[in-house]
């Protein structure tokens, strides 16, 4: 299987409304490993791995997220491919 990696900063009201938590969600339906984060900026960072198409519907999903949040853009760029066995946030 190919694996890809792409991070992701997300931008807009993603803080406080389950971005993080319903990012995971929905990562490991897709079977998608990495990790999310909050910044201090207010964005919300991700670190994306996995099937190219799973991944691809994973950054697809972060340009809307969850009810709640209100996504003003998403900043992508390919990342390493570091081996993640999980989706963790903190």
């Amino acid at each position: 299987m190919d694996t890809t990696a792409v991070d992701v900063v997300v931008t807009g009201r993603v803080q406080g409304v389950f971005f993080r938590a319903s990012l995971r969600d929905r990562a490991t339906q897709l079977g998608v490993n990495g990790w999310a984060r909050n910044e201090p900026d207010g964005t919300v960072r991700a670190h994306l791995e996995g099937d190219p198409e799973a991944v691809e519907e994973l950054v697809a999903w972060c340009a809307e997220g969850p009810p709640a949040a209100r996504v003003d853009g998403v900043q992508r760029e390919t990342g390493p491919v570091t081996g993640e066995r999980s989706f963790q946030t903190d």
